[in-house]
């Protein structure tokens, strides 16, 4: 049973140690072991923002020397791309499609034409979209306009025209081949 003296001293039976003894003992032995030092704060925080800084400058040089290898490869993995009734689409219509890893489109123009590009800008590659309206072809990461009919750069950044594929219409299916 524990009897209460004055306010700073407290006994637990028969035990005549203080509450303020009992303090110290459980605090911890040395007070500095636990702690970081600013010093040892700033040096990580500083080695780590260093460290993400090299990343974010290291990993696009990194995909720029490395594209043009991993880009040669996936496309002579892929010769040609057949669309199973894609015969079918609409005059003025388009459709997106894959050939190898990249994007492609097949464009059906009104005056019952087929073309085939790859849907990748030449600028800074950004995948370009058809507009039926304006008969032309539009990046809109950065205005580069194309034409419709040959894929040529008509205005904008785009430095050199879209690739054309060899298109071939037959039997309920269109086949897109590499020029």
């Amino acid at each position: 049973m524990a009897s209460v003296g004055d306010e700073s001293c407290q006994t637990y039976s028969g035990a005549s140690e203080r509450m303020s003894e009992e303090i110290m003992a459980v605090s911890p032995e040395d007070p500095g072991e636990n702690e970081i030092s600013r010093l040892n704060f700033i040096k990580v925080a500083v080695g780590g923002m260093c460290l993400a800084y090299a990343a974010a400058v290291g990993y696009p040089i990194y995909r720029y020397l490395n594209s043009p290898v991993q880009r040669e490869a996936a496309l002579s993995a892929v010769k040609d791309v057949t669309l199973a009734g894609a015969d079918k689409l609409e005059k003025g219509a388009v459709l997106l499609f894959k050939f190898g890893p990249y994007p492609s489109m097949l464009i059906h123009h009104k005056d019952d034409s087929w073309v085939a590009f790859d849907a990748v800008c030449t600028h800074l590659g950004c995948t370009v979209q058809y507009h039926p309206e304006q008969d032309k072809i539009v990046c809109a990461c950065h205005g580069g306009v194309y034409d419709s009919h040959t894929g040529a750069n008509v205005s904008g950044p785009p430095p050199k025209p879209l690739t054309r594929f060899q298109i071939k219409v037959a039997n309920g299916a269109v086949t897109v081949t590499r020029a």
